[in-house]
Formats: structure tokens, C-alpha cells, sequence
């Protein structure tokens, strides 16, 4: 984590967020989208960040080494009253930087937002069933699988399973 420092994304790195994003989709099967596949625009992008940073109750978050995006997390309240208590997060890392703790300190500040800031009870996510590493951090902050579903991923021909995860914080 030497020399990595985490921040609030802003509108100015909404095209560094785009071009991020479409590497790491091309560095493992585990995200929504693959190489190339993020499609937003960078005033769709500008919008989304803007949108996040009006929010009390959502955060984006980038990992930068010597100024570049190297991990980008984000948490988001749901805005329904009803279940206005959940937030999913969402966290990526670009391969080179796997296994150096940047996905914990990442996980620890949206955490604690979540916490602390947004006033959530309940924190999910979805993580691909195979992807170990991702699932033993979660399960390092105290996640917990309360789901499972079958074929939720459709790539290159083939089916993946996913299992739903919550973390409970009161």
C-alpha cells in the first residue's frame, strides 16, 4: 500500500475512470463487463460521479498510484425509504496490484462510510463463485453468504454462479 492514496473520485477523472475500467474488465471474468466493454460516455460518467458525490449516502472511491487509477469502490444507499437501510458496494483492482492490501483498505473505508456516514444496517454485494480470493475478503470484514444463484454470469459461451453476500452492521 506504499505510496497508494484513496480518494473521493471527482468529475475530472471521469474518462481515467472509464479507461480503467475497460483494462480491468479485460484482466479477469470477475465483473460485470469485460475489455472494452464499459460503455459510458465521459459526460455519462461526469454525471454518475456528480450524481455520487450529491449523495449523503453514496461514495466512490480511487486508489491512485503516482496519479493513476489503479483501484476504484463504491458504495450505494438504495434511495427507496423502505429499503433506504441497504447499500451495495462494489470494488475492483487492476491485476498488478492483487494481493497488496489496497482491496482491504478500500473495503475499510467504504465500510466505515457505510457506517459512520450513510447510516446503513445491512451492506450486500454479488461476487462470482469462484473468484476465492474476492470472497475470503469479504469474508475477512464479515460478510456473509445468504445466497446462491446459478448461472448468473454468461461468458464466452459458459454459465457462473454467483452467491449473494451481506454484511450486518448493527
Amino acid at each position: 500500500m506504499k505510496g497508494i492514496l484513496i480518494k473521493k473520485a471527482v468529475e475530472e477523472d471521469a474518462e481515467a475512470i472509464i479507461n480503467y475500467l475497460n483494462i480491468v474488465g479485460g484482466e479477469s471474468d470477475n465483473l460485470l463487463f469485460g475489455k472494452n466493454e464499459f460503455y459510458m460516455t465521459i459526460e455519462e460518467e461526469q454525471k454518475f460521479i456528480k450524481d455520487f458525490n450529491g449523495s449523503l449516502n453514496s461514495i466512490m472511491l480511487l486508489a491512485k498510484d503516482n496519479g493513476n487509477i489503479v483501484a476504484v469502490g463504491s458504495l450505494s444507499a438504495f434511495g427507496r425509504k423502505r429499503i433506504s437501510h441497504r447499500g451495495e458496494i462494489a470494488i475492483s483492482v487492476k491485476k498488478e496490484y492483487w494481493n497488496k492490501g489496497i482491496g482491504s483498505a478500500m473495503m475499510k473505508e467504504l465500510i466505515q462510510f457505510g457506517r459512520e456516514k450513510a447510516k446503513l444496517s445491512v451492506i450486500q454485494l454479488t461476487v462470482k463463485a469462484d473468484n476465492e480470493n474476492a470472497i475470503q475478503l469479504y469474508k475477512k470484514f464479515g460478510f456473509k453468504q445468504i445466497g446462491y444463484y446459478e448461472k448468473f454470469f454468461h461468458i464466452d459461451g459458459k454459465f457462473y454462479d454467483a452467491y449473494f453476500m451481506n454484511l450486518y452492521l448493527d
